[in-house]
This record gives C-alpha cells, structure tokens and sequence, in this order.
C-alpha cells in the first residue's frame, strides 16, 4: 500500500535534519580536534620560545655568581689596570679589552668592503646560473671548524705576514683580523643581499628612467637605500668577530699588551675569548684568577648582547618601515 504524499514528506525532512546533525557533530569534532592540536602546539611553541629566554638569563646569573667576586676580592685599580699576569694577582683587563676592540674593528675594516661589494655582485651582476652558485657556496664557508681555520692561518698567513712585512713574528693582530674578516664575510655578505633585495624595484626603475646607467643606479641608488640593511649586516659580522675563540687564540700571539699605536696591529695582542680558553683549564675552582676570568666572560657576554641588541633593534625598525620583506 503507497503512503500518503505528506507522510513521504515528512520521512524525508526527517532523514535531511538527521543528516544535518550528524555533519554538525562530525564537524564540531573536526573543529576540536584542530583547535585541541593548535592549542598544543601554540603551548609547545610558547614554552620553548620561554625557555630560550630563561636559557639566556641562566647563563647570564651564572656569570654573574662566579664573576662578580672578582669586584671585592681585586682592588679597581687592580682590576682596571694595564698588566694581567695572575701569577703575581695582577689582573688588569684592559689590555684584554683593548686587544679584543682592536682585533675587531680591523677585521671589520677589512670584511666590510668585501661583503659589500659580494652581496653587490651576487645580487645586481652575476647571472642567474652564478648567483646559483655563489649563495650557497657563501653559506658553506660559515661551517667551516674555527681550528681548521686557526691551522691555516698559523701555517699559511703568519709565515706570510713574518716575510712580507718582515716583522719578528707573523702572530699578530693582523693575522687574526684577516681570519675574523673572513668568518664574518658569510654573515655580511648574506645579510646585506637581503638588504639589497630588499629596494623596491621602482627605485632601479626610476634611476634607469632619469638616464643612469646600470653601475650608477647601484652606487648611488641602491646601496644608499639599503645602508640601514648593511648597517645590521657590519653589527652582526662584528659580533661573530668579538665572540670567536679558537682561531684567534692561535694566530694572535697571546700577549697580553696595551694596543695604543697604529703599528700594534702587526704585534702580537690578547682577547678576553682567548684569555679566557686559555686559562680556565688551569685555575682552582673559586680562586681569584678563577673569578677574573667569569669577570671577563661578563664583559665580554655585555659587549655581545649590546652589540645584538642594536642589531635586533635596526632591524625592527627596518621592517616597521617596510625596508625587508
């Protein structure tokens, strides 16, 4: 017997509202399924950005327990002196101070120039097929062993600089800024190409527009309008040079004098990251050499984090500019 056409009609509004709530309860699952698994991850992604941070200040309190001793037990005319020999409880950290800025600053003098002009080639000259090439060629050189480097520099640039310049030791200052220039140069270069992809293209149009040619529109269009960029560029290659150890601690000479003229940089110097390598093997656990040294290491964990935060802050106000992408 056929049913009524309203009863049709109404099994079948039936079977459509069932439908419906089954979908909304599958789909209300679904939805708390993913918002369960971004509420993890979201938590995972917190926790360890946190910890990173707690990381830091950990590192940080501890340099300060094992370092700040050093401020009572050392006299400030002894701590501030221009003579470090712990032997004697002589612990004068200028000479270190000064011996790590001047390394630095000459092997920034040196990496600067050369990563510009490569971030330049790589990103306005060289052709696709080369620029291929060349990126990540620059980022293999960063991985190369700091000791690696400090061999080739003891065995190859030192005796070079001791004939070339005909100085009694080719251990010098020069030595290790021609080493930190090069453990800097992957960080320059890569930063400041960003810098220069980066310009808006309407620049380059409008420089080739006016009637400059190709190399007038880099110098004096382009570099100009990524100088912010290549500034946070030169701060983090100058914070990779200050916090190296190994290479500089083999080249340099280790003596621990005061820099004060031009002609010492083909003299042997000292850095705190070399002091510090070299001597913390050797000192009783909480001696007054030992704590000299944790002192050092919050000097020199200061220099660090400001030259960082600098660089961090240069960045950030690039990007509220719209200068990176």
């Amino acid at each position: 017997m056929a049913r009524p056409l309203w009863q049709n009609w109404a099994l079948s509004l039936y079977n459509k509202i069932s439908q419906e709530r089954v979908r909304r309860r599958t789909g209300s699952s679904e939805k708390a399924g993913k918002r369960l698994t971004e509420f993890f991850i979201e938590s995972a992604i917190r926790v360890l950005g946190f910890s990173t941070i707690g990381f830091v200040l950990l590192i940080f309190f501890f340099l300060l327990k094992e370092g700040l001793p050093i401020l009572w037990e050392v006299s400030p005319g002894n701590l501030f002196g221009t003579r470090w020999y712990p032997t004697f409880d002589i612990f004068g950290a200028l000479p270190l101070i000064l011996g790590s800025a001047y390394v630095t600053i000459a092997a920034i003098a040196i990496a600067l120039p050369l990563g510009v002009t490569t971030a330049v080639f790589v990103r306005e000259a060289a052709p696709d097929w080369a620029r291929e090439i060349l990126k990540p060629l620059i980022e293999v050189l960063a991985g190369i062993p700091s000791v690696v480097l400090g061999f080739f520099g003891m065995h190859v640039i030192a005796p070079m600089v001791r004939t070339t310049l005909n100085v009694p030791t080719g251990l010098t200052a020069f030595t290790g800024a021609v080493l930190l220039a090069y453990m800097s140069l992957p960080t320059i270069i890569s930063v400041a190409e960003d810098a220069l992809d980066s310009v808006p293209k309407s620049y380059r149009d409008a420089a080739l527009a006016m009637g400059a040619t190709h190399w007038q529109t880099i110098w004096r269009v382009i570099v100009p309008a990524a100088r912010s960029g290549i500034a946070v560029a030169v701060m983090l290659g100058m914070g990779r040079a200050i916090g190296e150890t190994m290479a500089v601690m083999m080249v340099t000479g280790n003596a621990a004098r005061m820099p004060l003229s031009l002609g010492s940089i083909f003299m042997p110097v000292r850095t705190m990251t070399a002091t510090v390598a070299a001597e913390m093997g050797e000192v009783a656990n909480g001696s007054v050499h030992y704590h000299a040294l944790f002192g050092i290491g919050i000097i020199l964990f200061i220099l660090t984090f400001i030259i960082n935060i600098v660089a961090a802050g240069a960045i950030f106000k690039k990007r509220q500019k719209g200068g990176l992408r």
